[in-house]
């Protein structure tokens, strides 16, 4: 499964590389599995006071004030590939977070959050970091468009790739093993659209 792994990863960085386009597997193809598609939030748990709704194809949030508020996944994940499509404004404070050892309380205590924040104070981890573990420079920007951020999670092995460029390339941390996936809205307007999974 590891040498599966790298051959994979060799392969997206040289297509990156090469300025081709990257796009992962759809969910009838090798293994992956919808988990959001606009229709319903089944596979998910509401934590917090955030406004989530469906509307128009997508999950929203935008309420001022609300605090932190996630749409945390019901199944526990170890080691996977994760795409999901998504829009901010540029104010948005939003994040995916992974590995989340307690669903009851989501944080960077708890969890690795990939960080969706184009005005983070510390811009060395806002958007396409993972908070406190890998950080991104340059950062690129994700608000007032449609992005898709691509997590790779085996072992302690991370890897982030932000509408096909890689921010994080393979850094290791042991903190947290397992547990499920987290959308957050922290703040201003969050879509998402779409959350594939693929276990590895």
């Amino acid at each position: 499964m590891k040498r599966l792994f790298a051959i994979a990863s060799a392969l997206l960085v040289l297509a990156i590389s090469a300025g081709c386009a990257y796009t992962p597997y759809g969910p009838a193809q090798m293994g992956w599995t919808t988990l959001f598609d606009g229709t319903d939030l089944n596979n998910f748990t509401r934590l917090g006071d955030g406004n989530w709704r469906l509307q128009d194809g997508y999950a929203q949030a935008d309420l001022a004030g609300a605090g932190s508020s996630f749409l945390v996944t019901k199944k526990s994940y170890k080691d996977f590939q994760l795409r999901a499509e998504f829009w901010v404004d540029p104010s948005a404070n939003s994040g995916i977070f992974i590995r989340c050892t307690n669903p009851k309380e989501v944080g960077t205590k708890t969890a690795y959050e990939v960080n969706i924040y184009d005005t983070r104070p510390d811009p060395s981890y806002g958007t396409g970091a993972i908070v406190d573990v890998a950080k991104v420079d340059p950062m690129p920007r994700a608000g007032n468009q449609w992005n898709t951020m691509e997590i790779i999670a085996q072992g302690p092995r991370m890897t982030v790739i932000f509408n096909g460029k890689v921010t994080v390339d393979g850094v290791q941390d042991t903190k947290f093993g397992a547990g499920p996936i987290a959308l957050q809205y922290g703040g201003g307007v969050v879509k998402f659209r779409k959350v594939e999974i693929k276990p590895l």
